[in-house]
């Protein structure tokens, strides 16, 4: 795996205006396949339909990934007039609730689609003619076009959770990811040696605001568990009385536990001395092998606190992810610095599961952990702050408005994050009894 001081198999900032055209295309076509697959394949009705007052309904989605593609290339970039400035309000997201989004007089599903492919089509044409070597912020490296693919793969990734809370048959089908072939000999954790790293980044050209800037933090040594937390680890927490003692939770989550009287991951349930879960429309038997999913940051803590540990707090989890003390340097990536592939990491929808626990070897960061990148969105036990020098842009409703003790960090991207949004200094949030999400997690302890 490379090492080198410039991440290859991405554009870095200052490198050919062609090349970055060509990437941008790409994401851009890999994104509106992707919508195209979670929106083709359900009809109008369930396209309109709020399947959970957690999600939009996915004709909302699809016209607000169209909306915002007007407003940030065919307006900020391009300065043309707005096609359809009426219908601004009813896809702005700080406007309206999720919960209140069906209530609204949202275009159509025919109408949506001819919405999004008429701005499709003419951003294109703006990406065609763009000095992507020069011009202002939003443009130089293609930056608007990079955050244009990542908004839409990231509500693509939000279609796939409604996806999985729609109630009815399977619509969506992919191959089963690859064994875990060599995991006998693997310890249960690894050491990260203390002393400082480069946390962040200062060069990645799509990375987004929260992810900058590039700063030292200096994270004493710590164990973190070789693997995610798996289905079958977390059974014996459920086992042992894990949602009954009152001493695992915070606050929080013990008000959370007796309000909803969970005892187990969303959408798992127990039948005939078996834990079984609903999988895209599946019911199966919970493998005990994979790594957990569906739950909370509260769940997350109980049972780190169950087994003696702690989770990894962010700083950790990027150390174990991207520092090598070979070189003593940064990686973009847990193996190195070339992009994403199949043999490497689960992303990208390629499968509509976790990999078994142990899987992509060939994934593995310096100190010997797998799977950091793909599979589970892994809980820390951070809040979501801003680092040192951090500006907003854009635009301050991206991550500004949500720095404060509400939100716990989620890192390392799940099956179903594309790799254009997923890097390791990618950093997602959400509130920490969210259980719909693609989260799973794994623990650490002191020295």
């Amino acid at each position: 795996m490379t090492d080198s001081a410039t991440p290859t198999g991405s554009a870095p900032e200052g490198a050919d205006p062609e090349a970055l055209r060509q990437r941008a295309l790409a994401a851009l076509l890999t994104a509106r396949e992707r919508t195209a697959l979670l929106t083709d394949s359900v009809d109008d009705h369930e396209l309109t339909a709020q399947h959970s007052p957690l999600m939009s309904p996915l004709v909302w989605d699809l016209a607000h990934i169209g909306n915002q593609e007007e407003l940030w290339l065919l307006r900020a970039v391009a300065g043309r007039e707005a096609m359809r400035p009426e219908i601004d309000g009813l896809y702005d997201a700080f406007e309206h609730p999720r919960a209140t989004r069906p209530s609204l007089p949202l275009l159509a599903p025919a109408e949506a689609r001819t919405y999004a492919a008429e701005v499709r089509g003419r951003a294109l044409d703006v990406l065609d003619g763009a000095a992507l070597d020069g011009g202002g912020p939003l443009v130089r490296s293609g930056f608007a076009f990079g955050m244009i693919a990542q908004h839409e793969q990231q509500h693509d990734e939000t279609m796939l959770i409604t996806h999985q809370l729609r109630s009815g048959t399977a619509v969506l089908t992919a191959p089963v990811p690859p064994a875990a072939t060599d995991t006998a000999g693997l310890p249960a954790e690894v050491l990260v040696p203390g002393g400082p790293f480069t946390m962040g980044t200062s060069t990645e050209p799509w990375a987004l605001d929260n992810e900058r800037p590039a700063h030292v933090r200096d994270v004493p040594g710590f164990f973190i568990d070789t693997t995610p937390v798996t289905c079958g680890a977390y059974q014996a927490f459920i086992e042992d009385g894990g949602y009954t003692e009152r001493r695992c939770w915070e606050p929080g989550g013990w008000e959370m536990v007796r309000e909803h009287e969970l005892t187990a991951p969303l959408f798992w349930h127990r039948d005939a001395g078996r834990w079984l879960r609903r999988r895209f429309g599946v019911t199966e038997e919970v493998p005990a092998n994979e790594p957990v999913l569906h739950v909370s940051w509260y769940e997350a803590d109980a049972y780190a606190r169950w087994a003696g540990r702690r989770l990894p707090t962010e700083a950790e989890w990027e150390k174990a992810a991207r520092h090598n003390p070979a070189s003593g340097r940064s990686r973009r990536y847990p193996w190195g610095d070339e992009d994403p592939s199949p043999e490497l990491t689960n992303l990208g929808q390629r499968h509509l599961r976790p990999a078994p626990a142990g899987a992509y070897p060939q994934g593995q960061s310096p100190c010997g952990a797998r799977q950091l990148m793909g599979d589970v969105w892994e809980w820390t036990s951070s809040d979501f702050l801003p680092y040192p020098g951090f500006s907003p842009f854009p635009y301050r409703e991206y991550s500004e408005v949500f720095f404060g003790p509400d939100h716990k960090v989620l890192r390392g991207g799940s099956f179903a994050v594309d790799p254009v949004a997923c890097r390791g200094t990618f950093r997602n949030w959400d509130l920490p009894v969210r259980r719909q999400i693609f989260s799973g997690f794994r623990t650490a302890r002191d020295m």
